[in-house]
């Protein structure tokens, strides 16, 4: 299946290929002081939770599904020239990791094969998980903070859902601005997947941007629903915004359709949109 045929054209329609994402190191990270900033209920049981995905991964497959995984995604787009550098210069920044641990910590994150640097990217990285040489006199000063700051990189336990961060109407799709900030990283790392990966360059994206403030435009895949016949329906709640709703409506009635640089033009078609509000409980994570 090439890019330009990718789409989702209905909410019932046959599901032909679907992107999951497996739980692994940002679960393990979950602790029953930090589950709550990263908008889980407690701690998980990581083995069986990596059970019962693989259990229903299994059953996609049984079915005929294509299952695509994002660990295994990300890692092909890091060996893609340019895509590496592209992504840890928007990670590794001073405004993140503190400026006497950016040299240390991109070195560090230099060495590691794609397969290893794709966990922490969304496991999230430590400063215990530096080796000795790659850790500066600031390690210290780090290891006083309290709870997530104390990550060089925070973990994206939530890119299980990974329907919120990008979501696909017709024919293009949208990078997300999420409204949780323990989420906001997770749309950079889906932004590098649709810029680089030899599958997904030149999809079209309707709208969003993660190098962008978005301020109070936030939206969620979730309540996003392409229901058929040019028809999108986007619940309005906390997380998906009126502000969000209408500029996506916006690029979808334009005459020509939104590209980001990296994407070709889409074939247009005639969108009907609608909202409605949504009951959804905002402390759900699904």
């Amino acid at each position: 299946m090439s890019h330009q045929s990718y789409g989702v054209h209905s909410e019932v329609g046959r599901l032909r290929k679907v992107l999951v994402c497996r739980p692994g190191l940002g679960h393990e990270r979950l602790t029953p002081s930090n589950s709550d900033a990263l908008l889980f209920d407690d701690v998980l049981w990581v083995q069986n939770a990596r059970r019962d995905h693989a259990d229903f991964v299994q059953h996609l497959g049984d079915r005929g599904v294509e299952v695509v995984e994002l660990h295994d995604l990300l890692a092909e787009t890091l060996a893609v020239p340019d895509a590496r550098d592209w992504l840890l210069d928007r990670k590794i920044v001073a405004n993140e990791v503190g400026s006497g641990l950016v040299a240390d910590t991109r070195a560090f994150l230099d060495a590691l094969d794609h397969a290893t640097l794709t966990e922490y990217l969304i496991g999230g990285l430590s400063t215990r998980d530096l080796p000795e040489e790659f850790r500066s006199s600031e390690v210290a000063l780090v290891r006083e903070s309290a709870g997530m700051t104390e990550y060089l990189m925070p973990p994206l336990p939530n890119t299980i859902y990974t329907r919120d961060t990008t979501c696909w109407i017709y024919g293009g799709l949208t990078l997300n601005p999420l409204y949780w900030p323990a989420r906001h990283a997770e749309t950079m790392l889906m932004k590098a997947i649709y810029r680089f990966h030899p599958d997904y360059v030149g999809s079209t994206v309707w709208w969003g941007d993660p190098e962008q403030d978005w301020g109070q435009a936030t939206l969620e895949g979730g309540d996003v629903m392409p229901v058929g016949n040019g028809v999108v329906l986007i619940g309005m709640s906390e997380r998906t915004s009126r502000q969000a709703i209408t500029a996506v409506a916006s690029r979808l009635f334009e005459e020509e359709p939104h590209s980001a640089s990296w994407s070709p033009a889409c074939p247009s078609f005639a969108p009907r949109c609608t909202s409605t509000r949504s009951s959804r409980s905002p402390t759900a994570t699904s």
